[in-house]
């Protein structure tokens, strides 16, 4: 078993997460420029559409503003989908600005609240931290804003690699950053099909947590399932070696 060198996360839905449903704010905000829509319509139509979405991945080697429109214009696109059912908007360019925005302050997320101790046990055992996500440039700021872009020395995000999740290579771009091999690595994440499929893909241990388990821990074939953040510690002990049973 090789040594484990680095732990990558997931960002949204597991080390944070929105302060309101996202359903709830998309039509708070569409009321205010003429839509009236129920949250839980708006929420299951926006992952609809966000399911079905071409991946939020551009490339390398872009210039920063190229890469900054296309994020938006991927945004657009997908908000504008996700209320084709709900009818029109009084002026859809300033209710799409005002809900981009919205997303990018960081005070409208909210850190799960094992992160930082989780992050910090981690760091103290000399282990290297990354993100693994598919967002977009907004990510820096509200990493910022939370206190948890110091723990972390390498965040690789779909719309600057080129590659989302579940691709193998978005997870192999952030390998090569640290110089390490599949066996030196472990993802957290939240998302059977995104992080668990994809790490597996890259030949990455996965650790697969679901808030809804209960107090337990389960790990079988490289894959372990946790209830919370602050188990994914046993996780890696176990993938280390150093901590022969759970």
């Amino acid at each position: 078993m090789a040594q484990i060198k680095a732990v990558f996360f997931d960002a949204a839905g597991t080390l944070f997460e929105t302060r309101e449903p996202v359903g709830e704010t998309y039509a708070r905000f569409a009321r205010a420029y003429g839509v009236d829509a129920s949250a839980d319509s708006v929420d299951a139509a926006f992952r609809r559409t966000f399911r079905d979405a071409l991946p939020l991945a551009f490339g390398v080697g872009r210039k920063p503003e190229e890469l900054r429109r296309l994020e938006r214009e991927w945004w657009r696109g997908l908000v504008a989908r996700t209320f084709v059912e709900f009818g029109e908007f009084a002026d859809f360019e300033a209710f799409f600005n005002s809900l981009f925005e919205f997303f990018a302050d960081p005070a409208h997320w909210v850190a799960d609240p094992e992160a930082l101790p989780t992050l910090r046990t981690l760091r103290e055992r000399g282990l290297m931290l990354g993100i693994i996500s598919n967002f977009d440039y907004r990510l820096y700021r509200i990493l910022d804003g939370l206190g948890l872009s110091r723990w972390f020395d390498s965040i690789t995000i779909s719309s600057e690699a080129g590659y989302a999740k579940p691709s193998a290579r978005l997870f192999e771009a952030a390998l090569e950053q640290h110089r390490l091999t599949p066996a030196e690595a472990i993802h957290v994440g939240d998302s059977e099909h995104l992080d668990l499929a994809g790490a597996s893909a890259a030949g990455i241990a996965a650790v697969l947590i679901n808030r809804k388990l209960g107090e337990q821990v389960s790990i079988a074939d490289r894959i372990a399932r946790v209830s919370s953040l602050k188990a994914t510690i046993k996780a890696v002990n176990f993938f280390d070696g150093t901590q022969a049973r759970l």
